[in-house]
């Protein structure tokens, strides 16, 4: 009879299988001293306490204490895996980064997949002059253009209401894929590439999956919640464990300085998308995800990703997000993971030799650069610049202000959405969401939302407003008052109509 098991359930049988005839290990402390007892405590006779030189045991407890790390601020439940990004079509005449040299080049990547609160992945390449990581998520565009309002629109995320184009996104059938493998990516950001005479142009990166878009279901997603919450990661970890291993397919669009001042909108906003007729998706190459983790913690948990890791040829533009993550996220890894955070082995450039004058600080796990001078510039030999790293050179004319953009138009690219690319029945999915995810905010939430969409199509307000009319109206039908009175005295329910 065939094993169905699921190979999520076999980690430890695959294991053990990977090891061969392998004889079992010599079980140690963390100092590698065997252990002869490692199931009874010593103790002064059978029923005695405890004694403070059962080093087994103050070895084992002490790790034990301090086993978790902070968790990411956000992102913090994910999926990782390992593979490799191939390149597939020459894009040498905009951009001269290494992991694009050549048609054929493979690059060894790492990629972890998570949700923002409690959509997006973010992709990693090794490349031999350093580390590089795109920043993403399975929509093209998020809530919000500005850096300083983001950690707020993440301290109250499940309860916002800011109304663009990702949340029509979020509340369509985009908004629950199913599973990691069937979702696109997109960069968000726009970015910089940088060719080898140093002209520039802006971009954004977009990861199709070959797998095929699919959605689940409201009632779907409400079950596996209930059933089985792990069911993204569990998807991922079978299919490649199994040799059906995920790929998806790389894209740049390409946008000149020229066409950027020109442009109907401000490009490096990314609450808003480039439309794909003016500027087409340009082919590059292609994602495979061939390796699961060996250890979730070691290659997952401790995965550092950082938008600043960009090798020469591809910089960041004025977005003022990208900006923003540009610091947050290196910083956030020194405070989550320490400040050596780039030498632990997921992290580390392994395919270029670091070379700097950082020394020291707490888990320094290298030689520490031996007896290199730690200072610049310096006559001894140690490591010099490289003048053809040189970023580009760009002008800057505005006035230094504190820019609001609130003005901008938020609207045309929502009712595009809605009018253009959604159907009846998605379109009715999309209200029923929103109105259902809406019906517990207060009264005065619900109007305000109500009027945003109003500017974007009168059919998207009307529809979500008859929507929420009926919720409010079963919720006052069925709404109950409890009265509590002093300590210990009866409590009185009485089913009325409430104006809350």
């Amino acid at each position: 009879m065939a094993d169905k098991r699921e190979k999520t359930t076999d980690q430890m049988k695959l294991w053990k299988e990977s090891r061969g005839k392998q004889q079992p290990d010599v079980l140690t402390t963390g100092g590698g001293h065997p252990i002869g007892d490692k199931l009874n405590l010593q103790t002064a006779g059978p029923k005695g306490p405890l004694l403070v030189q059962d080093v087994v045991f103050t070895d084992e407890m002490a790790h034990f204490d301090r086993e978790r790390i902070p968790e990411r601020v956000v992102h913090a439940k994910g999926a990782g895996a390992f593979g490799y990004f191939e390149v597939t079509h020459d894009i040498t005449r905009y951009c001269k980064a290494k992991v694009f040299e050549h048609v054929g080049k493979t690059t060894p990547i790492a990629v972890r997949f998570s949700t923002v609160a409690g959509e997006s992945g973010k992709k990693e390449t090794y490349v031999n002059v350093g580390r590089y990581n795109i920043c993403g998520r399975p929509n093209s565009v998020v809530f919000i253009s500005s850096q300083n309002v983001y950690f707020f629109v993440l301290h109250v995320f499940e309860r916002s209401s800011i109304d663009c184009l990702q949340v029509s996104f979020l509340f369509s059938d985009r908004g629950l894929p199913d599973g990691h493998r069937h979702m696109n990516g997109y960069g968000s950001h726009t970015f910089k590439l940088v060719n080898a005479k140093g002209e520039c142009v802006y971009c954004k990166f977009h990861y199709k999956t070959d797998q095929g878009i699919k959605n689940l279901s409201v009632e779907e997603a409400e079950r596996l919640a209930s059933t089985d919450p792990d069911y993204a990661i569990g998807d991922l970890f079978n299919a490649i464990a199994n040799g059906n291993y995920p790929s998806w397919t790389f894209y740049i669009q390409v946008m000149t300085f020229e066409q950027a001042e020109k442009f109907q909108f401000n490009p490096f906003d990314l609450t808003k998308i480039w439309p794909h007729k003016e500027y087409p998706l340009i082919p590059v190459g292609k994602m495979v995800l061939n390796r699961n983790p060996f250890n979730y913690f070691a290659e997952v948990e401790q995965m550092a990703f950082d938008p600043s890791n960009m090798p020469p040829g591809i910089e960041p533009s004025p977005d003022k997000m990208l900006q923003g993550r540009l610091f947050s996220y290196p910083d956030t890894h020194r405070h989550r993971l320490g400040a050596n955070y780039l030498q632990i082995p997921v992290n580390c450039p392994y395919r270029a030799r670091v070379a700097n004058y950082q020394r020291d600080g707490p888990m320094c796990m290298s030689d520490n650069q031996g007896g290199a001078p730690n200072y610049y510039p310096n006559s001894f030999s140690a490591p010099e610049i490289q003048s053809h790293c040189v970023e580009s050179k760009f002008k800057v004319h505005p006035d230094v202000a504190r820019y609001n953009s609130s003005d901008e138009d938020n609207v045309t690219q929502v009712r595009t959405f809605y009018t253009q690319v959604l159907n009846e029945e998605q379109r009715q999915r999309l209200c029923q969401n929103m109105a259902g995810s809406l019906k517990g905010a207060q009264l005065f939430i619900q109007k305000r939302m109500v009027e945003n969409l109003k500017a974007v199509h009168s059919d998207y307000a009307s529809r979500v407003q008859a929507l929420l009319d009926k919720f409010n109206e079963e919720a006052d039908k069925n709404a109950s008052v409890h009265v509590y009175t002093r300590p210990g005295a009866s409590t009185i329910a009485a089913s009325k109509k409430c104006n809350i």
